[in-house]
């Protein structure tokens, strides 16, 4: 039968009389018309997909869809610049809200390490933590990330999940939602131009054992600082730097919590 309505209608007849007797080529119709229909009741729906929000592609005004009063007056484009709500001090709980008002990059920083001999293995971006249970040993992954418009905006965030990517894209949302403004200035003492490519004082930050001293340095000096700072340092617009730091600096999670901590003061008058 190469019509489904008749096929079906055929099943229906049979429901209906269950004493009629079938011949066999009846018979073999009905199972096969059965496999048929098993097939499209198990067989996924591919219209409908759903995308967690680490896996969206890219992001796009008219498929966003706001639930903050914030959100809404950024799609209306009453807000046009991200200084507006960082300076209000407002508080900021859709990443999308960052995204469409910034061109960001991200990057992650090697928080874990990976298993090597005498503890001699490589840095990695995932940090991997286990506990006991009665069913065994449940593995868990956090990552950070950094994210900037290398123009004075940079947020720092970190996730936690079963999996990597999970992780990854959590702390790429908590970065968004966590960004602020630094203030640059050229304030070195034998450096005249009137760029914006360091900071404008020195400022001191503190994170656990932790603690780092930024300092102005000349234009063409680089960001004397080590691997994972100059990430976070890049990404918020920071050229020129002398870096100090003292404590616990193998812990990195503290390392660049102490670098948020001293660049958030950048903000505040010199006394």
């Amino acid at each position: 039968m190469t019509n489904k309505t008749e096929q079906i209608n055929k099943i229906d007849e049979y429901a209906e009389n269950p004493e009629k007797v079938l011949n066999e080529d009846e018979l073999k119709e009905m199972k096969t018309i059965d496999v048929v229909i098993e097939k499209e009741i198990k067989a996924p729906d591919k219209t409908k997909t759903f995308k967690k929000p680490w896996e969206k592609e890219a992001f796009s005004m008219e498929s966003w869809d706001p639930k903050t009063k914030l959100g809404r007056k950024v799609k209306d484009g009453k807000i046009k610049n991200i200084d507006e709500i960082l300076d209000k001090r407002e508080k900021i709980l859709e990443p999308e809200i960052v995204d469409s008002l910034l061109n960001l990059k991200t990057d992650l920083i090697l928080i874990g390490q990976a298993k090597g001999k005498f503890g001699g293995g490589k840095r990695r971006a995932w940090k991997q933590t286990q506990r006991k249970t009665q069913e065994g040993n449940v593995l868990k992954f956090s990552a950070m990330s950094v994210i900037g418009d290398e123009n004075g905006h940079v947020g720092v965030g970190k996730g936690s999940s079963v999996e990597t990517l999970p992780a990854r894209g959590k702390s790429a949302i908590n970065a968004k939602i966590n960004i602020f403004k630094i203030t640059r200035k050229c304030s070195a003492f034998d450096c005249e131009c009137s760029e914006p490519h360091t900071i404008p004082f020195k400022v001191e930050g503190k994170s656990g054992s932790v603690k780092i001293k930024l300092i102005p340095a000349p234009q063409g000096t680089g960001l004397v600082a080590t691997d994972e700072l100059k990430k976070v340092l890049r990404l918020a617009g920071v050229k020129d730097v002398y870096s100090k730091t003292t404590g616990k600096t193998k812990t990195t999670y503290n390392l660049i919590k102490a670098c948020i901590d001293a660049l958030k003061k950048t903000n505040r008058n010199k006394k």
